[in-house]
Parts: C-alpha cells; sequence; structure tokens
C-alpha cells in the first residue's frame, strides 16, 4: 500500500480517501479504524481494484456504495459494527435518527454489485441497520467461509441461493430484536447443502414453517441456534445426525409433537433449549445418553408422563428446567446423582414422596390431585401388604371397578396381571 499525507491526489494514479491518498495499483490492504473515518464510503473506493483485503469502521454512516462491487479481487470485506443503514446517527446517544430508508440520499440495502465479487472468504456486515432484502447474488460468493449479516433491519425471505455457499463454516442472520424488521417465510431446503457450517445463526427473526429436515445433513455443525422465530411442526428426527453439536437452542416458537428419542445420539452436547414451544409427549428415555449436558431446559410445554430415571445419567447438570409442564408420577430418586444441579420442577403434577436431595423452593407448587395417596398394593390403607389386599383387588375386578392402588402394574386397568403381580410381590417379602 502507498499512502500519501498532506498533498493533491494524483489523478487516475491514486484515490483520496478520508484525506489520504492511495495508490490504486499497490493498494492490495485497507484496514481503518478509528474516529476519523467517518461520514459515508466515497464511490471512488471502487477505484482501487487491486484491494484484497478491506476493513472500514467504526463510524460509518449513508449506505455500502454500489462501486464495491468493482473490487473483485477481494477476499475479505468487514464493515461491521458501522451504521451503514442510517443517513444521520447520533454517536453519543446511540441512536439512528434518520435511516437511509426514509430518504432520497442513501440506500440501507445491500447493493446487488456484491454479488461481483466472487474471491471473498470473508464477508462481515453485521450490527449496521441495514435493510431491506438480502439480495440473492449473495449466492455468487462461492468461495465464502464466513457471513455474519446479523443484527440488522432485514426483512423478506433467506434467499434460496445461499445454499450455493458450500463452503461456508459460520453463517449469522441472526435478526434485531429492537426493530419491526426481521427475516420471514421458511428456512429454505437448500441450508442442508451447507456441509461445511460449524456455526448458523438464524435466531430473532420470525421464520415460520417446519425446521427442513435437511438440517441433519450439517454433521459438522457444533452451534445451531433457531430460537425465537415462529417455527412450527414437529422437530426433525434428523437433528439426531448432527452428533457434533455443543449448544441447540429452538426456543420460543411454536414447535410440536414429541420431543424425538434421535436426540440422545447428541453425546456432545453441552446445552438444550427447547423451552416456550408447544411440545407434547414424554420425555424420551434417551435423553439420559447425553451426559454432557449441563443445562437442559424443557420448560413451558405440555409435557406429560414421568420424569426418565435415565436422567440419573447426567452427572454434569448444573440446571434442570422442566417447570410448566404436564409431567407426572414421583420424581426419580436418581434425580440425585446429578450433584449440584438446581432442578426447577414447579407447576407440574409430580407426586410425594419427593427425594431428600431436592428442596421445596425447587419442587415448587404441584397439583398432586391424581396422585395415589397409598402403597401400590396397599388398596385397604393399612401399611402392610397381605391376603386381605388380595381379597380387596379380587372384589374391585369382580364390581368392574378401578382402584389405583391396586393397579400395581401401573397399566391404567385393573384386572388378573395386578393379582398375579401382586401374589408375587407378597412371596418376595421376607
Amino acid at each position: 500500500m502507498s499512502v500519501g499525507w498532506g498533498q493533491d491526489c494524483i489523478e487516475g494514479v491514486e484515490v483520496e480517501l478520508w484525506g489520504e491518498c492511495y495508490d490504486i495499483e499497490e493498494t492490495t490492504s485497507l484496514v481503518l479504524y478509528g474516529p476519523d473515518i467517518i461520514g459515508e464510503i466515497p464511490n471512488e473506493i471502487g477505484n482501487l481494484i487491486n484491494l484484497q483485503q478491506l476493513h472500514l469502521g467504526n463510524r460509518l454512516t449513508r449506505g455500502i456504495p454500489f462501486e464495491i462491487g468493482d473490487l473483485e479481487n477481494l477476499t475479505s470485506l468487514k464493515l461491521d459494527y458501522n451504521q451503514l443503514g442510517c443517513y444521520n446517527y447520533d454517536f453519543d446517544e446511540n441512536i439512528c435518527l434518520t435511516y437511509c430508508n426514509d430518504t432520497n440520499e442513501c440506500s440501507g440495502e445491500i447493493p446487488s454489485s456484491i454479488g461481483n465479487l466472487t474471491n471473498l472468504t470473508n464477508l462481515e456486515l453485521e450490527l449496521n441497520h441495514l435493510d431491506g432484502e438480502i439480495p440473492p447474488e449473495i449466492g455468487n460468493l462461492i468461495n465464502l467461509e464466513r457471513l455474519t449479516l446479523g443484527f440488522n433491519n432485514f426483512s423478506g425471505e433467506i434467499p434460496s441461493s445461499i445454499g450455493n455457499l458450500t463452503n461456508l463454516t459460520y453463517l449469522s442472520l441472526y435478526g434485531n430484536e429492537l426493530t419491526d424488521n426481521q427475516l420471514t417465510g421458511e428456512i429454505p431446503v437448500e441450508i442442508g447443502n451447507l456441509t461445511n457450517l460449524t456455526s448458523l445463526s438464524l435466531s430473532y427473526n420470525e421464520l415460520n414453517g417446519e425446521i427442513p429436515p435437511s438440517i441433519g445433513n450439517l454433521t459438522n455443525l457444533e452451534w445451531l441456534y433457531l430460537n425465537d422465530n415462529q417455527l412450527t411442526g414437529e422437530i426433525p428426527s434428523s437433528i439426531g445426525n448432527l452428533t457434533n453439536l455443543w449448544y441447540l437452542n429452538l426456543s420460543f416458537n411454536q414447535l410440536t409433537g414429541g420431543i424425538p428419542p434421535e436426540i440422545g445420539s447428541l453425546t456432545f452436547l453441552n446445552y438444550l433449549g427447547l423451552f416456550n414451544n408447544e411440545l407434547t409427549e414424554e420425555i424420551p428415555l434417551e435423553i439420559g445418553n447425553m451426559t454432557n449436558l449441563t443445562r437442559l431446559y424443557l420448560s413451558s410445554n405440555q409435557l406429560t408422563g414421568s420424569i426418565p430415571s435415565e436422567i440419573g445419567n447426567m452427572t454434569n447438570m448444573e440446571i434442570l428446567d422442566v417447570r410448566n409442564n404436564q409431567l407426572m408420577g414421583e420424581i426419580p430418586l436418581e434425580i440425585c446423582n446429578q450433584g449440584d444441579n438446581t432442578p426447577n420442577l414447579g407447576n407440574n403434577q409430580l407426586c410425594p414422596p419427593y427425594p431428600d436431595c431436592i428442596s421445596e423452593e425447587d419442587i415448587g407448587y404441584q397439583d398432586t390431585s391424581e396422585c395415589v395417596d397409598c402403597f401400590l398394593g396397599d388398596i385397604n390403607n393399612d401399611s402392610i401388604l397381605n391376603i386381605l389386599d388380595i381379597v380387596s383387588m379380587i372384589t374391585f375386578i369382580l364390581d368392574g371397578e378401578y382402584n389405583e392402588c391396586g393397579d400395581v402394574n401401573s397399566d391404567g386397568d385393573l384386572n388378573i396381571l395386578d393379582v398375579i403381580t401382586f401374589v408375587n410381590i407378597i412371596l418376595s417379602i421376607p
């Protein structure tokens, strides 16, 4: 790079940027940060045709010039942490006073010419108040390895052409929860083409539809953020293919159905967030395979059945949150195997007696109206299991009545199988 100070730039040989001259032929890298790099990016920057690296910030406003697409030798373009979607920004108060899309003076959109930069391996435009749609031309950048567009004001759908970026290892399109503009539409099926991804973030948008099963193709993923959208349907069983996942967050959506048992294949997982959905059915036994979990959030769903004893396999657990569900039955003693775990169990239908390792605060409110207030088999409630209970059990069976205390095999029915089971229990008593 050749730079001149305090002189007039030579026309056709040099380009003036922020009061300095840059040689058109020799300038291959431009990394400018600091309080003097302010205002808009001059259109003349497109004349530096040999640039390979362009990093600018962090007080720039008034859009990305279309001429940026002339820099076809660029391999890295970092314009993040500016305010390029703003026409007028108050840097003292950190607030955009006027957006580009409210004026005729600038455009806050990513120019379609960005698709000319086919040598890019790194494109970072996050935190800029950029608006409009993500241009489909982004799919031309087939050498990209890192793409960060998060915390802007984009609208419209994720272009299916993003599936062309098969060299991506990091993709961030998380939304800006502070504005009314977020990405909409479905997650494109083509996302499954990005098999080199290690991190995918689509959080804080208004994405809808189902999670495409093709997400299971991303077997190199370590981080997956789909939380805070409007996703519906069931969690695809193909999620179990992502055996390198360390962090999985699907919370604050409208997901239905059960937790797929295939999730137990994610044995490397440290964090699992499924809270604030509409999940039903029982917690799968396979969840006990996830022995590296330290945080498991299943709260505010409609989960039923009992807490599986296999949960005791999670000896690294620090936070277990299953509040606000319809879980029932007794809390398995194996929960005490979790060491320093702080369980949140409130607002379920879990029955006493409760394990001694859990405090009343952890248990919280429980609807115990459906709990069986007896030892199974002790029909006459005399705390002794004997022939009198068998007589009572047979009487209930002959009368066609159901008794929860007599349902010793807990199959929801009182019949001869319970009598046989109960006789074996009595015979085994010393």
